[in-house]
């Protein structure tokens, strides 16, 4: 099959223009010809483009129903089988690169979900324009890049200044669940958690994966292989 070259230039290592650093580098990438047709053809209906305006959830899905937003949705695999074993709920994924958003408008397509839509943007920009606070019912991080050096630490994007954001987004009893497979990162996520105020753990310390988060392929293989992977999960008080 030919790819499709989409080149970005966008540097990690510079601000965003809000001034927040970006939690995430768009490298060159290639979309496969699938993955083209997928997003050029769903995206004019599925995607919600990125605007300094709340969005209506009830517009933008035809109904009122509980809401969870997902932020790196990575290749969509996860965020398609969520949505598809729940389709009382509905979602939001947000996601910058390309070829994860042309394969989740794929899944979409495929699976005829009509509760899952994308967000193609810098997420902490959609959190502080898009989302109203109080709305949402949940948040899924999962797998966040780890930035693994000690250096980039700050890269990270579980820091406590997004923390104390999406906790405001949260309904009351809403909860915000993180999953990695980095043990410094995870302690890390349980830390800031622990910090903000607003949130109370579910668990001890690591709560086991819930059902809904399904394991993905590199997750099996990881397990298989004696990886850890860490799950945390607050609700707001």
């Amino acid at each position: 099959m030919n790819d499709i070259d989409i080149s970005d230039s966008e540097n990690v290592y510079t601000a965003g223009r809000a001034g927040h650093i970006r939690s995430f580098v768009l490298r060159q990438g290639r979309v496969s010809n699938a993955q083209q047709r997928y997003y050029t053809e769903m995206m004019a209906r599925i995607g919600i483009p990125y605007a300094n305006a709340p969005l209506d959830f009830d517009a933008v899905f035809g109904r009122s129903a509980p809401r969870i937003l997902e932020i790196g949705f990575g290749m969509g695999e996860t965020s398609a089988t969520i949505a598809e074993a729940n389709p009382h709920q509905d979602y939001i994924g947000v996601e910058v690169h390309t070829p994860g958003v042309g394969s989740l408008c794929k899944l979409i397509a495929e699976k005829s979900l009509a509760n899952l839509r994308i967000v193609q943007h810098d997420a902490v920009e959609v959190l502080r324009d898009m989302i109203p606070e109080g709305c949402l019912d949940g948040v899924h991080i999962f797998f966040p890049d780890p930035w693994p050096k000690a250096r980039h630490h700050k890269r990270r994007l579980i820091q406590s200044p997004l923390v104390a954001t999406l906790a405001r987004r949260l309904k009351p009893g809403g909860y915000l669940h993180c999953a990695t497979d980095w043990e410094n990162y995870a302690e890390q996520m349980l830390a800031v958690l622990a910090d903000e105020p607003s949130l109370q753990n579910t668990a001890s310390g690591f709560a086991p994966r819930p059902d809904y988060r399904p394991l993905t392929k590199f997750e099996q293989r990881g397990l298989r292989l004696g990886h850890g992977v860490w799950d945390v999960i607050f609700r707001r008080r």
